[in-house]
């Protein structure tokens, strides 16, 4: 695949969404209109799934194997360790990777402004090219998790083989989805202080926005809302039990930008799927059956 957009600075690539029971997981996002690639590992023992989408990425997490969590440091951060640790909490997003065509520039960008970057992991997998020729991808992460926000934490994402990542035939989904346009996050007054600031150090005080129950982050792609519980629950209906129980910051909800609302209503209709049409977005207020993520479809960029 040639011609692939380059990105802009730090746009959501793509929220990491802890399961505990990957294939049924799989089945959900199927059952909305996602086209699931071929599962795959990661080296430090976590299992995944990915719909692509354009420089952007759904994917599901869970643990194959407790005895590699803690290979591939990066400092004292190990990644599977951390997926662990989450998921033995609750299922649902505590890590967002952002996509970067310069991780070494883009993580001493952010880390000038305060961010903590833990360290390092380059890795790869072996795969087979459409062509029938082995190859083998090649990532480069940045870390950046908040010892303060924990469930607020980042990874800078830059794949140097985005060809063997964004392949055409898992990119067509029937629901139409391009890429994420929004990603909400909860957090009480009293926290919201901190989640600006976080946001700030990532992508500069001129990228805050304020709304009427919040604030919100620019990106280079899509944008970060924040607001409590009073303006999660107007905007996507009850919160499910884990989430209602949390009482720190984290990420509740995805808003994925697709080609025709029309297209995405259809898909959802026809399997049964419980969602709300307002004027161009469709939100699934049963957040508890998508790992505490309340996923909403787009018909543009806007920022709700």
């Amino acid at each position: 695949m040639t011609g692939l957009p380059g990105t802009g600075f730090l746009g959501i690539d793509h929220p990491l969404i802890l399961v505990r029971n990957l294939d049924d997981a799989i089945a959900r996002f199927a059952s909305i209109g996602f086209t699931m690639a071929p599962q795959s590992r990661h080296p430090w023992g976590t299992s995944t799934c990915i719909a692509i989408m354009e420089r952007s990425l759904i994917e599901l997490v869970s643990i194959y194997d407790e005895e590699k969590l803690d290979l591939l440091p990066a400092g004292d951060f190990r990644f599977g360790r951390f997926v662990q640790q989450h998921l033995a909490e609750r299922e649902g997003i505590s890590l967002t990777a952002l996509n970067s065509d310069d991780a070494e520039g883009d993580a001493t960008a952010v880390i000038l402004r305060g961010v903590a970057c833990q360290g390092t992991i380059a890795f790869g997998r072996d795969v087979i090219r459409h062509d029938g020729v082995p190859d083998r991808t090649s990532t480069t992460l940045k870390i950046l998790a908040s010892d303060d926000l924990p469930r607020l934490s980042h990874f800078i994402c830059q794949q140097h083989r985005p060809d063997l990542i964004y392949v055409p035939k898992w990119s067509q989904h029937a629901n139409g989805a391009q890429h994420y346009s929004q990603v909400t996050i909860l957090a009480e007054e009293a926290d919201q202080p901190r989640v600006r600031s976080r946001l700030a150090q990532l992508y500069g005080s001129s990228a805050i926005f304020d709304l009427d129950d919040g604030f919100g982050a620019r990106t280079g792609r899509g944008s970060y809302v924040v607001t409590d519980r009073r303006g999660i629950e107007a905007r996507y209906g009850t919160l499910p039990p884990d989430l209602a129980a949390g009482t720190e910051p984290c990420y509740v909800a995805i808003h994925i930008k697709v080609d025709d609302i029309a297209r995405a209503k259809a898909v959802l209709s026809a399997n049964g799927i419980n969602h709300r049409a307002l004027d161009g977005e469709i939100r699934l207020p049963d957040a508890g059956t998508f790992a505490n993520v309340f996923v909403n479809f787009t018909a543009s960029g806007a920022v709700v």
